[in-house]
């Protein structure tokens, strides 16, 4: 490299010097040398003579076919090579191998879609720090392929509800629905992937009907087919994800939010405009909304029982009173919220879920105007509170497990406090608090077996009374116990009747 530099610099600051005066200023080389560097425009390379192992060479065509017809892996070409006569080494033939894969240049042409035409999905998962500690979530990306316009939802878990959330979220943001959705082949999407036994998800069938757009994928190993949505992942890590922390999960979609429309509001590389504006163009395009949300059959439907209460993972939580009784829906929203629905698909209350088991979670407002609220509730609670001062929340749940009767097992729990000591008492309703359990009868049944009855010193006795007590004859004749027809005259004659 360095002589050839050299003698084309002689030669362009000596026009005159002889190829073979260059070839000895510069060490003693050929003038043949001199003269192809000056010939030649590019420098010389070394290029190695590549030579077909002998034992390949008769397989190459089977290789190739192999390999770009049928599309097979390496190890399984290599049986079949060995099987007709193949004899040579493994690394020579993967080294082969790994030749004619690099050479196969995957191309693709890329195409534009009409205003409403198409939306693409998908998610990715990252780590954050919430409040020092590192939580994994996941954020689902919605893009509508014709102005670009994205909407960002996410989630602390990945199952077929969150992914259906996200995505019902995200079209009803959008403000309507494309002609046609494209996502990749996960299983809440696509129960098999294969070309001959290609089936969807039916549950996932059932969103698209309820929205009405037509479900679409993109084949195995061919990305590029959502790249619109899939490279947008990128940039949210390094220009939102990265070097950020926050003060809790909903700090943290409310800053994803913002951050949607930052993106939204800058021009996009390939389009060299604005989402945000041509999401207005496309808008009138996409079709209307349905009326109500999607509910799936397979979500979760409770039994709300007579205290206004639902079961779900181990904890309870409250609905409004007029539900009592009455079937409901549980979904779980984002991995952290529990959501309520009535039989006619309209939210009526909302929980933060509990990562403890065994806990009540009520909202005051559920039993206002309620029956409980009326009696004499109110003053046993103050009988009840002029000892225990800090144990409201002990009140409200017994008023809400026993809904029918609070009155008698606060009635019978201030009987006890009279014989009980109040240190015990308090042990009781810990106790009954960690079982999940208001009534007076565990109460009574705690206080038994681990604390003494108070015992009360028994009142004086007059000795006038006790004078009269004693002057008093208890003897009696037993004909008072004869029966009609019947006189026993002696103590005998009794005994022989009996």
């Amino acid at each position: 490299m360095e002589d050839w530099t050299t003698i084309r610099t002689l030669k362009k600051h000596n026009p005159d010097i002889s190829n073979r005066e260059i070839g000895r200023l510069i060490g003693g080389i050929s003038h043949n040398t001199v003269k192809n560097a000056l010939t030649n425009e590019g420098a010389p390379v070394y290029k190695r003579t590549e030579v077909c192992n002998p034992e390949l060479a008769k397989f190459v065509d089977y290789i190739e076919e192999r390999l770009t017809k049928k599309n097979l892996k390496g190890s399984r070409i290599l049986i079949e090579i060995q099987s007709k006569g193949y004899k040579g080494s493994k690394s020579a033939f993967y080294r082969y191998l790994s030749k004619l894969e690099h050479s196969r240049v995957r191309t693709f042409q890329p195409y534009e879609t009409e205003a409403g035409e198409q939306a693409q999905f998908d998610w990715s998962h990252y780590t954050i720090t919430i409040k020092g500690e590192l939580t994994k979530v996941y954020v689902y990306s919605y893009l509508l392929g014709y102005s670009r316009h994205r909407i960002y939802e996410s989630s602390l878990s990945q199952t077929l509800g969150s992914v259906f959330e996200a995505l019902e979220n995200s079209i009803l943001e959008t403000g309507g629905v494309c002609q046609r959705v494209q996502t990749d082949n996960a299983g809440c999407f696509i129960i098999d992937a294969s070309r001959d036994n290609f089936k969807w998800n039916p549950r996932y069938l059932n969103l698209c009907g309820h929205y009405g757009f037509k479900p679409t994928r993109s084949l195995p190993k061919h990305p590029w087919s959502k790249g619109k949505v899939e490279r947008p992942f990128d940039y949210l890590e390094e220009h939102f994800i990265k070097g950020n922390e926050f003060d809790s999960y909903d700090d943290f979609y409310r800053r994803l939010k913002i951050f949607q429309d930052e993106v939204n509001s800058k021009v996009h590389h390939t389009t060299k405009r604005k989402p945000t504006e041509m999401y207005l163009e496309e808008l009138p395009s996409l079709a209307s909304l349905p009326d109500n949300r999607f509910v799936d059959i397979k979500e979760e439907v409770r039994k709300v029982t007579a205290d206004c209460l639902v079961s779900f993972q181990g904890n309870r939580y409250s609905v409004p009173h007029f539900f009592a009784t009455k079937e409901v829906w549980l979904k779980v929203s984002q991995g952290c919220r529990l959501l309520i629905y009535s039989s006619q698909n309209k939210l009526i209350a909302e929980h933060n879920l509990s990562v403890k088991k065994g806990g009540i979670f009520m909202k005051q407002e559920h039993y206002k105007n309620h029956v409980i609220e009326r009696g004499n509730w109110d003053r046993l609670s103050q009988t009840f509170l002029a000892v225990f001062t800090d144990l409201c929340w002990y009140l409200d749940k017994l008023k809400v497990q026993k809904r029918i009767n609070p009155h008698y097992h606060l009635t019978q729990i201030i009987e006890l406090m009279k014989y009980y000591d109040n240190a015990d008492m308090r042990k009781a309703f810990e106790v009954s608090d960690s079982y999940n359990i208001y009534s007076y009868t565990f109460v009574e049944g705690y206080l038994q077996k681990h604390s003494k009855v108070e015992e009360i010193p028994p009142s004086p006795i007059d000795s006038k009374v006790l004078q009269k007590i004693n002057s008093i004859s208890i003897k009696r004749d037993l004909n008072e116990y004869k029966f009609p027809g019947l006189q026993l005259n002696s103590k005998s004659e009794y005994e022989v009747y009996k």
